[in-house]
């Protein structure tokens, strides 16, 4: 790789500059590309001019499989492109799709028009927050598990899974998935209560990183695997290290970013300009 490499502010993420404008992304060298993002955890491409359709075809190179976004406008015929804006609002740190056993391990973002000021994409080193927690809350969260409850429709859930089969279908997967209890219903909607830790293994190294979607969900509700409520203290403290650790992407036209979604919980912040355009893509990975 020729392309000059940053440090991306003070994580362990990275810059990759364009050694010429509009640089092809796709000339970037595969297992060079596949050796950072393991150590770094974030990658952005800068000055490559990258199209969300680009995005698709380099995250290929990258995936095993495609993961839809049932949340979000989609963009491309195959569906697996989607619009990221649905709101201007701050977006608090989550693990994308943490709440649910169909997880991707990475998240791709490119920028076709940033905001004129604010809408930055945020992120935060899961392994980072894990070191700075108090050891009372580590011992709660290491003595208890989350629990998220939520209700979907049985054809998002093939979408999740990639099935275009029966209910019988869907219903043998989700027997399949550790953590997960269920009810479907006479108008195929499922009830979920998916149990999961909230301190994950990364993809990369094994190491405990605190990844997950505690501090928001769309919808649903999410306790402690006693059905507790997490006290407001332990919130407080997360939401204090998070912030402290806080790490932006301040978006340029073309950029990509590439996100390990086992190690990094990402966010966003407030804008006021709905010229913004940034579209994401979910994936495995098949390295």
């Amino acid at each position: 790789m020729n392309s000059k490499i940053e440090s991306l502010g003070m994580s362990t993420g990275k810059v990759i500059y364009s050694c010429d404008d509009c640089e092809n992304i796709h000339r970037l060298k595969v297992a060079t590309t596949m050796d950072l993002f393991k150590s770094s955890g974030v990658l952005l491409f800068r000055g490559f001019g990258v199209t969300h359709e680009q995005m698709k075809t380099f995250a290929e190179r990258f995936s095993s499989r495609f993961i839809q976004d049932y949340g979000r406008p989609q963009v491309d015929s195959d569906k697996f492109v989607h619009f990221v804006d649905a709101g201007m609002d701050n977006s608090s740190f989550h693990r994308e799709h943490g709440y649910s056993p169909f997880c991707p391990d990475v998240i791709w973002f490119c920028c076709a028009v940033p905001a004129a000021q604010g809408g930055e994409t945020t992120f935060c080193d899961g392994v980072r927050v894990w070191e700075e927690l108090s050891e009372e809350t580590k011992q709660l969260f290491i003595s208890k598990k989350l629990k998220f409850c939520y209700e979907v429709q049985a054809d998002i859930l093939r979408r999740f899974t990639g099935l275009d089969g029966t209910i019988t279908d869907i219903k043998q997967v989700l027997d399949s998935l550790e953590g997960v209890n269920y009810q479907i219903k006479e108008n195929e909607s499922i009830s979920i209560e998916y149990i999961c830790s909230a301190v994950v293994k990364t993809k990369y190294g094994h190491d405990d990183a605190f990844a997950n979607s505690i501090l928001t969900l769309d919808y649903g509700e999410a306790t402690l695997e006693d059905d507790s409520i997490v006290p407001d203290e332990i919130i407080g403290e997360i939401e204090k290290v998070t912030d402290k650790l806080m790490e932006k992407i301040p978006w340029q036209a073309g950029d990509l970013v590439m996100i390990d979604n086992s190690r990094f919980m990402h966010g966003r912040k407030e804008f006021n300009d709905n010229r913004r355009q940034i579209f994401s893509t979910l994936s495995n990975l098949n390295f």
